[in-house]
This record gives C-alpha cells, structure tokens and sequence, in this order.
C-alpha cells in the first residue's frame, strides 16, 4: 500500500473514519492500520483510533513495511517442549498469528521455525502449531501451542471449561481494588471501541479477578486471574474501574489522571497451569517479568 494523505474533512469524527475514508477500507481495518503504528496525525504517529480530529489535520497512512522471513525465538524463549506441547515466552511486539494472510513473522512462524531448527533434518516437513489462546502484539509471556491435533482439541476444552489457570502481573494507573470484574464485553461498545455493555447480546459475558501486590507512584502492581479470555479483556476491565494500565494507548480516553509514559501496556503473562493432554497432570509454567517492565516497576518504586 502506498502512502495516503488527506487532510480531515468533518470536525470531530474519529481518526479511524478518516482512515476508513482515505484508504477505502472496512472499519476492522482502519482500526488495525492505526493500531500497527502506521498513521499520523499533523506529524505525529497517532494510535488510538477512537482519537477525535479537528477538521483540517492533515493524517498519513504509511506503506505496510516490507515482508520479512520468519525469526527463530531465543534459546531462552523456549519454556517447555514435548510431544503434545510446545510453551514460549512470547516477546513485545510481536502478533501471536497472521493478521494478514501473508504475514511472516508471527510468533507462530517463529515457533514453527524453532520445531524446524531443533528437529535438524533438511526437507523435514512443517510441524504442526496448532493456536490455543493468544496474547496481544505487545503483551509478553508465556504462552502455550498444541503440537497435535488432540492435544489442540484437549486444551481448548479446558479453556471453555475455565480450568486452564493463566495469571498476568500488571501496572496499572492509580490505586485499583481487590475486586472481581464481571461484565459483557462487545466488540464495539458504542463508540468503535470494545468494551462493556448492558445488553449481553452480540457480548461476551467477562471476568477478571484482580489482587493487589504493590502500591507505587501514582500506580499499583497487580496480579489479574482471567476467568475467561476475552480480547482485551484485563485493559478493557482495569480502564473501566479508572485504573488503566501504563502504557496503554488505547483505552485511556476517559483518564483524566496523569499519565505514566512507557513504551508499550504494561500487562505481562506470568503464569499458565494447564492439565497435560496425554498424562492429565497438572503442569504449571512460569516466566517473569521482561526488562522493559521491570525498569517502569523500578521507576515507580
């Protein structure tokens, strides 16, 4: 796509409609460019794309970036591998699965390179990754891969049962309680973002169960048991109680707190139990925090 620049014709509509208009391009879509990082609004990268705009800014949607071959994750990466499973600790910035078909380097490739690399034999075909759950481009940590289909079909099952235990740590704005959040998620909430409903139709019924660990400068540290896997779902819930995370760019609208800078949200996987699809034990495995997360910790300590 080549680059496209318009200048915004109504006052006030969001950053995604003028996208949509400038590129022709569904909603989804113009919500994913600006997302991605590839808009700008009077020369300055804008990614909320609820974002309001003054008639006349001038917006810029750059070409998507050249393609590039599939990475191979560090040797750290790599959590656990056996025949069944294969877990890694998903890195920053990263998709967990091709957004678009000719996406090349998701963790999924990256994990299927690692099978490919650990496996040594040339021409070996490509291994079996089956996606179980996913977490966001730029939420880090564990994350686990079915390596067969019945260990796929298992593991699914125990995420409709709510028996797989994932538990993330989070730093989020101001002072969040002990509390559970129970809501009905929407994809669009009435304003082209998600978030919670009264109507459950087209919704998801959501919860997050949230611990505090810490009370910092201006945030907390704490710890969010998902109870069901909604997308988004811990930003979304945390921002609705007026504690968003840090870094979060954007459900942060409604924030009229001051806000802490950081190079991505601040929400990191650390823990996945799950009941072992051919043995039924119970395995658990954990990963802390990575280096961006624990200097905004240190920071606010």
């Amino acid at each position: 796509m080549p680059a496209i620049e318009g200048r915004a014709e109504d006052d006030g509509q969001t950053l995604a409609a003028h996208v949509r208009r400038l590129c022709d391009v569904p909603w989804s879509r113009a919500k994913a460019l600006c997302a991605s990082g590839r808009v700008w609004l009077d020369g300055a990268r804008a990614l909320d794309p609820a974002r309001r705009v003054a008639a006349g800014s001038l917006v810029r949607i750059e070409p998507e970036a050249r393609r590039v071959r599939p990475g191979v994750l560090a040797d750290e990466a790599l959590v656990h591998l056996d025949a069944e499973l294969v877990v890694v600790d998903k890195p920053a910035g990263t998709l967990t699965l091709p957004f678009e078909g000719d996406e090349r380097d998701t963790l999924v490739h990256r994990v299927r390179a690692l099978l490919l690399s650990r496996a040594g034999r040339k021409g070996a075909r490509d291994p079996f990754v089956g996606v179980v759950h996913r977490l966001d481009k730029d939420t880090t940590g564990v994350l686990v891969f079915a390596r067969t289909m019945a260990a796929k079909r298992a593991l699914e099952a125990q995420l409709r049962a709510h028996t797989m235990g994932r538990r993330y740590l989070a730093i989020a704005h101001g002072a969040p309680q002990a509390t559970t959040h129970t809501s009905w998620i929407a994809r669009d909430r009435g304003d082209g973002l998600r978030g919670s409903v009264r109507d459950p139709r087209d919704a998801k019924r959501s919860v997050t169960h949230v611990e505090v660990l810490e009370r910092l400068r201006g945030a907390s540290l704490v710890a969010c048991r998902l109870e069901t896997g909604r997308q988004h779902q811990i930003r979304i819930h945390l921002a609705e109680a007026g504690c968003p995370l840090v870094g979060e760019r954007v459900y942060v609208r409604d924030y009229d707190g001051p806000r802490i800078d950081a190079p991505r949200p601040m929400l990191h996987a650390a823990e996945l139990a799950l009941d072992h699809p051919r043995t039924g034990e119970r395995v658990r495995f954990e990963r802390p925090p990575p280096a961006d997360f624990q200097a905004t910790l240190t920071r606010l300590r």
